[in-house]
């Protein structure tokens, strides 16, 4: 599933080619998706100008004037670009074409991603205003962790997996940010020190700056914008290495299951 290092990549990967270009065509082949195509799409999105795309947590943000387009890549959607003239592929549901001849081509074998409009803006639409800050920004640290932790009696990978707390550490980024941290996935979060908290934001912000770097994490699916693969599956400690050697010290890795996900752990460097 794409999380938010892939979301950023398919974001920076297809900005240059579309950004500031004229839409020409809209071509949707299939409206059955999570949430159904908009039926005013192919109309409304003709002689606009794309602005500077953004991001929100996993959702692409396309301006297009007064309106604003957003895009979830659900479960294994990619964003590519492609050329006039390039024969659709099985799953390729929509085609947004710009003048000069680029076309953003969403592909989505599951059909769980969608696009749709934007109901006013960032902060008032239902699906963004309830979400945490970027751990990127400085509103996301470890004193922000430590707050929202009192009295909570969740492990500490599910809680920092909720997009109330922050968005976008999804279970590889958590999984590989608490390894860093030296911390078990299991400890209570409600119960870990504010000075530990303050490491662990810094390897989220670590992991999720590498991954972004590296272009994401291909395990399955994904590719980015431009049809690349990504590369930081290649720098992944812990996570799908259960029974493993840690890099670290050795010991055997262990999976474990938490909140109905698998999670892999160094017992000898994670407390």
């Amino acid at each position: 599933m794409p999380e938010l290092p892939e979301v950023e990549t398919t974001r920076r990967g297809i900005a240059p080619h579309v950004a500031g270009h004229e839409i020409v065509e809209v071509i949707v082949r299939h409206r059955g998706l999570r949430v159904p195509v908009p039926a005013d799409l192919e109309t409304s999105l003709i002689g606009r100008r794309l602005g500077e795309l953004g991001r929100r947590a996993k959702y692409l943000l396309l301006p297009l004037g007064e309106r604003t387009l957003l895009w979830h890549l659900g479960m294994s959607g990619s964003l590519r670009i492609a050329r006039v003239g390039d024969l659709p592929r099985k799953h390729d549901h929509i085609d947004v074409v710009f003048e000069g001849g680029n076309v953003l081509r969403y592909h989505d074998p599951r059909r769980f991603g969608f696009v749709d409009w934007l109901a006013g803006s960032a902060e008032t639409d239902i699906r963004l205003s309830r979400l945490g800050p970027e751990p990127l920004s400085p509103a996301f640290d470890g004193e922000r962790l430590f707050r929202l932790s009192r009295g909570r009696r969740a492990a500490i990978k599910p809680f920092i997996m909720d997009n109330a707390v922050v968005v976008g550490v999804g279970n590889i980024y958590a999984t590989e940010a608490l390894f860093l941290a030296g911390i078990d996935p299991r400890r209570v979060a409600g119960r870990i020190s504010r000075e530990r908290y303050d490491r662990l934001a810094e390897a989220i912000k670590a992991v999720l700056a590498a991954a972004i770097t590296q272009g994401g994490t291909t395990l399955r699916d994904f590719v980015s914008g431009t049809g690349e693969p990504g590369y930081f599956a290649q720098r992944l400690n812990v996570y799908g290495r259960a029974d493993q050697p840690c890099h670290q010290c050795g010991r055997e890795l262990r999976l474990i299951v938490l909140g109905q996900r698998a999670s892999v752990y160094c017992p000898g460097c994670q407390t």
